[in-house]
């Protein structure tokens, strides 16, 4: 479709009201000015046409001329995203720093999201063959993308018809002609890479239910609140209660196969200090950076608050793309609240009737929307696979108030919710993750799956630190008022043992070399220990054996310190824990 032209009528901050662009398209691209600022169309109103500028509109005027190029906002997908740290508009920001030097973004700047001097070893698939029916979705070929990820080379969604030709094995730019496929009198040139609107999901063949848990190396949500591969949750906190680092955390240790993270409205040192920690860590499984499998979308809150949409629906178009080779996809948004705050902006400039708190009215569909492109699938195309995309959301409420609009409407569509809390974070408590409101609807999916690495023990231990947590919490208002000597010795032996677990088990230091990442197994075999200590103490106090007396046992102080072991040493420590436990009972019960 050929560009029209109209003119600037109204500038209201990021928004831009422009008149004469004949027949203007919901969504559509823009340029804005004489220096082409980027802006979409979001609202066709008599005559005038709405345009949200995703770069800063000082010094724009009226009368500016106005380009609308007949095409949606799309994203670049092909070889080179691994590894690339973009801003919301997918411009390479490495690229940019190379061409105009280590300065801020200039406005107008156009760079194209994959370089087209970079060439990538191309090798066809042989189980595709030229002549052969291909749909959407079909891999014709292979590129080594990294290391870790193997990138592959599919037919882009909308193409069908008979594979006529198809490139040899060997070195290609993104955009030379890998394969055409011929339907009656059209051809299609497929390209190593291709556009993919970003409001649009892509389309898959069938949804799954979440079967496998996605392993984070957190204890507190691997073996307490699990997610599924393909889940969404969020994460709501005030100022200070860690949703940065946790987050981070999540993206570093998961166990996905591609991290994409997005900082959306976030302060540009913590995403410096994201990016360095990225660049020096190795992936804990594979040995390999930690880049050769990470995507970075950094729209920090000095950037225009416009682009912060454009950031979480690009990180999700990413994710989908990966989803649909067969990939498990993490995507971590930090943090959605600045991206409602910039509809609300948007919104109140373009004088639409505010609903709760001056948020507009269609917050909720947006959040869903984003959400809702999670999920576990089979893509399109042959052979079948399965990928998933699961969705961290934080959440950042002035105040740390749970009930504004943003946290609400965001539990409307997630199914895992981890609540950061001040008081935890105040008292040094990290990840601060409040185990009496957070809550997961996963537990019955991944059930089978724990409880077979646990010798069907973790939904029992599970339920179990739960029922303790929350006795606890009971029992500290009678604490507070007559003291605890006051107690029962069994109510005494749940503070004990609701001590061990918040200390010994859902602590966890996120810059401790052995604990910043806990496996599984080294998971079960605290939780197990906590359980024993616990069930033998019980028993202990039937047979009367005073409390004193079990707690002046030396072997329980090892469970405090068997999180601080690595995963190769934990299991001997543990073995010790368990023979040293066992001769103080026998020694105290005889």
């Amino acid at each position: 479709m050929s560009s029209r032209i109209g003119r600037i009528y109204r500038i209201a901050g990021p928004l831009v009201v422009a008149v004469d662009i004949p027949s203007p398209m919901m969504y559509e691209v823009v340029y804005v000015g004489s220096e082409g600022l980027i802006g979409e169309v979001i609202s066709v109103r008599g005559g005038k046409t709405y345009i949200q500028v995703y770069e800063e509109t000082t010094g724009l005027s009226v009368g500016e001329r106005v380009e609308a190029t007949g095409e949606l906002l799309s994203a670049e997908l092909g070889p080179g995203l691994i590894g690339s740290i973009y801003d919301g508009l997918q411009r390479p920001e490495v690229e940019i720093a190379r061409i105009i030097g280590d300065i801020f973004i200039k406005r107008g700047v156009r760079v194209n999201a994959l370089r087209r001097d970079v060439k990538w070893v191309f090798a066809a698939d042989p189980k595709t063959k030229v002549g052969d029916d291909v749909e959407p979705g079909d891999v014709i070929g292979f590129v080594q993308e990294t290391p870790i990820v193997t990138h592959k080379v599919m037919i882009p969604p909308g193409v069908k018809g008979r594979l006529s030709w198809r490139a040899g094995d060997g070195e290609y730019r993104v955009d030379d002609v890998v394969a055409v496929v011929e339907s009656g009198d059209r051809k299609y040139e497929v390209k190593l890479y291709h556009k993919w609107p970003v409001r649009i999901p892509r389309p898959y063949r069938e949804k799954l239910q979440p079967r496998e848990p996605l392993v984070t190396g957190i204890r507190v949500i691997d073996l307490m609140f699990p997610i599924a591969k393909g889940g969404k949750a969020a994460v709501p906190g005030g100022f200070g209660t860690g949703k940065t680092v946790l987050l981070q955390s999540l993206a570093k240790w998961s166990f996905a196969d591609i991290a994409i993270f997005v900082g959306c409205g976030e302060r540009g040192n913590e995403m410096a200090d994201a990016l360095k920690s990225f660049i020096e860590l190795y992936d804990v499984r594979r040995n390999r950076p930690m880049m050769e499998r990470s995507i970075f979308i950094a729209n920090t809150s000095n950037m225009p608050v416009a682009a912060r949409e454009t950031s979480v629906l690009l990180g999700a178009t990413l994710a989908e793309y990966y989803r649909d080779m067969g990939y498990d996809v993490l995507l971590v948004a930090d943090s959605t609240s600045r991206w409602a705050e910039a509809m609300r902006e948007i919104s109140g400039r373009m004088e639409e009737m505010p609903g709760e708190e001056g948020f507009p009215a269609y917050l909720a569909s947006r959040l869903a929307e984003f959400y809702e492109r999670a999920g576990r699938v089979i893509p399109l195309g042959r052979p079948e696979r399965i990928g998933s995309v699961t969705i961290f959301g934080a959440v950042s409420p002035p105040g740390g108030d749970f009930s504004e609009p943003v946290v609400r409407n965001t539990l409307r569509y997630v199914q895992a919710f981890y609540a950061l809390d001040y008081d935890l974070a105040t008292r040094r408590h990290f990840p601060a993750i409040n185990w009496l409101t957070s809550y997961s609807l996963y537990v019955d999916y991944v059930r089978e799956f724990l409880n077979e690495r646990s010798a069907g023990r973790w939904l029992e231990m599970r339920n179990m630190f739960l029922k303790i947590l929350q006795r606890e919490a009971e029992l500290m208002d009678i604490v507070r008022l007559v003291g605890p000597e006051a107690l029962p010795e069994e109510d005494k032996l749940v503070l004990d043992v609701a001590r061990m677990i918040r200390e010994g088990f859902l602590q966890q230091y996120a810059y401790d070399p052995n604990d910043a990442f806990s496996p599984l197994e080294k998971g079960f075999m605290i939780m197990e220990a906590i359980w024993r200590f616990h069930e033998t103490a019980l028993n202990m106090l039937k047979k009367n054996i005073p409390l004193f007396k079990i707690r002046e046992l030396k072997s329980p102080y090892l469970i405090y310190k068997l999180k601080l072991y690595s995963p190769s040493e934990v299991e001997k420590v543990y073995s010790e824990f368990i023979k040293l436990f066992e001769e103080e009972v026998r020694k105290l019960a005889g």
